[in-house]
């Protein structure tokens, strides 16, 4: 496991989603995390191409291989949530660590129970941000 991936319970609920969590820590600021998950250039480092991604709730959101959906929750800095078709809910919650740091506490509530893929994509996350410069730093 890298550090700083800690995957959480997965649950089914009655309906038949299944909620998958992971608490993901990370020595950058904020505004770095901030930038990598709710920013087309951010999501294109790491996830997938963002053909479409409107940063406002309610905002369209398109990403290449993975669907078309809506910004759901968005709070700068703190909270982005994207609802796609087919592929259901996810939800950064960011929150600040000391003493520069961020922590993520991701949902992913989907329709299926077919493994997404997030542990790698995580993995992907850690080293875009291990190279991305430190905006604090600009």
């Amino acid at each position: 496991m890298t550090r700083g991936i800690e995957e959480g319970a997965t649950e089914t609920r009655e309906d038949g989603t299944r909620v998958l969590h992971y608490l993901l820590r990370f020595p950058q600021p904020v505004e770095n995390v901030w930038k990598a998950v709710a920013s087309s250039e951010g999501l294109r480092a790491w996830l997938a191409e963002a053909e479409v991604f409107e940063p406002r709730l309610g905002g369209a959101v398109t990403l290449r291989g993975l669907g078309s959906g809506r910004i759901t929750a968005w709070d700068v800095e703190r909270i982005a949530e994207y609802t796609v078709e087919g592929r259901g809910r996810v939800r950064f919650h960011l929150e600040p660590t000391r003493p520069s740091g961020t922590t993520i506490r991701f949902t992913h509530e989907s329709p299926s129970d077919e493994d997404p893929g997030w542990r790698q994509r995580f993995e992907e996350l850690v080293i875009h941000l291990a190279g991305a410069p430190d905006s604090s730093a600009l």
